[in-house]
């Protein structure tokens, strides 16, 4: 199937919401993470959404420039034509953008991809990420109402986050303390500022102590059932139920009861990173310990071409990251919900 058009990437949230399940949501760096993102969506009968940070299109657009527009665009257009090979749906969304770095990427992505429905074709991503939660709420929520229409424009959803997400990604970092649960107030401001879908569909990343990267069990404590309180209190205000398409950030090693209270409560995309990433080196790592005489010429020795072949300890990794895929959408429930 091709990459999601737009109707198509719609009516996969709203099945989500109305199934109560999610879609992983997984961040690529290259043409094989790419791959094993699709595979692991194929082989779990899952559709789902491929994303693309700042700092993974910095290293897609090359060591040379590191140009993040290059990166991002290089990456969808390759998506466009290989992901017809794969039998089900993917939407492409650009993750994380904090203020001083969308000039140089989501502004000039929603502009390509605005030429590209005007000129009557499809947008080249699905969705983009503004990350304002380093930003007061007042001044992250009116930079969100000008990228909403934007993105209204393009035929393209818009995802906010309004509050916190503890630890570091790609350069934006938060602490881990109180500031990283969203509050009724937040939301109920939120939707007065972007409406609840009349202005354009957003999804909607709040914090209910999510935090990025790599923890101990206990060091972090989450509150999913946070979220429902969110939507009753916004509910309550406006009279629409179920008013927000949640976002789960920090997924990586969270408790499947975690997961399973946020899907109850509206998530419908989760982020999922540092498991992936170790899921694709730890193959590599197995490889390269195993046959050290082999992908090195030790002793003046000439090696194993075989061994040192990226291909050879590249279809492992690409592997142990689809199979990390494939339990991600068990997790959270996709498995076998892809459309017909």
């Amino acid at each position: 199937m091709p990459i999601a058009t737009p109707e198509v990437y719609n009516e996969m949230l709203d099945r989500a919401k109305a199934g109560k399940f999610a879609y992983p949501a997984i961040n690529v760096t290259s043409s094989q993470t790419l791959h094993a993102a699709l595979r692991g969506f194929a082989e779990a009968e899952s559709d789902g959404i491929v994303q693309i940070s700042t700092g993974g299109a910095e290293f897609l657009g090359g060591q040379y420039s590191k140009d993040m527009v290059t990166g991002a665009v290089a990456l969808a257009e390759y998506a466009h034509i290989v992901a017809e090979k794969y039998p089900v749906n993917i939407a492409l969304h650009t993750d994380h953008c904090p203020k001083d770095k969308l000039d140089g990427y989501v502004r000039p992505l929603l502009a390509l991809s605005e030429e590209r429905v005007k000129a009557g074709r499809h947008p080249l991503f699905q969705s983009h990420m503004w990350d304002g939660s380093a930003e007061t709420l007042a001044d992250n929520l009116e930079i969100a109402q000008e990228l909403l229409e934007q993105a209204r424009r393009a035929n393209i959803i818009l995802e906010v986050e309004i509050t916190p997400t503890g630890g570091e990604e790609d350069g934006v970092s938060h602490e881990i303390n109180d500031s990283l649960y969203t509050t009724v107030e937040d939301a109920i401001r939120t939707a007065e500022a972007l409406g609840l879908g009349e202005k354009g569909r957003y999804l909607l990343a709040a914090s209910f102590g999510n935090v990025h990267g790599v923890y101990k069990p206990g060091n972090v404590v989450l509150r999913p059932e946070l979220l429902k309180e969110l939507a009753d209190g916004v509910s309550a205000k406006f009279g629409k139920s179920a008013p927000f398409d949640f976002v789960f950030h920090g997924g990586s090693g969270s408790t499947e009861q975690e997961i399973l209270t946020a899907l109850e409560n509206g998530v419908v995309k989760m982020n999922i990173d540092t498991d992936t990433q170790y899921a694709f080196t730890r193959p590599v790592a197995d490889h390269m310990f195993k046959n050290y005489d082999g992908v090195l010429k030790v002793d003046g020795e000439v090696g194993d071409k075989k061994t040192y072949d990226p291909r050879t300890w590249g279809k492992l990794a690409e592997a142990g990251m689809a199979q990390r895929v494939t339990q991600a959408t068990q997790h959270l429930r996709s498995a076998g919900n892809k459309i017909k």
